[in-house]
């Protein structure tokens, strides 16, 4: 595989969906992040615009990102997850296309804040920070330094608060 691909990214098409559940069940040990897609599908927090799939030259996605809707406190933030490559694909730069094309089409859209719960050594390239040093935590209890958040805007400093995610995350 070549590492040094320059990936295609755009917004999932209708037709993407099963090639999406693909992704993610392949990319987790279980299907609960392809089920959580689903669900999120059908929820109010989704967010036409802001599912992006990452694709070979010929089209097929091989890498997903995901924001959907959640708040700190009160204030309306995104949440990024789940993040998924097929796993032939991975370390290629496949996943971090998806996660950067995500980020700035939130941000043209006049989005915030988002949100990760995933691993701390990943998640600081993009601009990720411990949310815990932000004020911002969660009501279960989860490593400190897996919980990161980032403003997408730099006028706008991330709130503090507790996060409340859509439904179908169970949190």
């Amino acid at each position: 595989m070549n590492t040094h691909h320059t990936w295609n990214t755009r917004v999932e098409t209708d037709t993407d969906i099963a090639a999406v559940r693909a992704i993610n069940a392949a990319a987790f040990d279980t299907t609960d992040e392809a089920d959580l897609v689903d669900a999120l599908r059908a929820d109010s927090s989704w967010i036409d615009g802001l599912s992006l799939v990452s694709t070979t030259p010929d089209g097929t996605p091989v890498g997903y990102a995901l924001l959907t809707r959640c708040h700190v406190g009160e204030v309306p933030a995104l949440c990024l997850a789940p993040c998924a490559v097929l796993p032939e694909y991975q370390r290629t730069g496949a996943g971090s296309a998806a996660v950067r094309a995500v980020l700035e089409a939130a941000r043209h859209r006049g989005e915030r804040f988002v949100i990760v719960l995933g691993h701390p050594s990943y998640y600081p390239r993009f601009g990720f920070t411990r949310a815990s040093t932000h004020g911002i935590g969660l009501s279960v209890e989860v490593p400190d330094e897996a919980l990161m958040a980032l403003s997408l805007d730099a006028d706008h400093p991330l709130p503090g608060g507790t996060v409340r995610y859509a439904a179908p995350f169970g949190i």
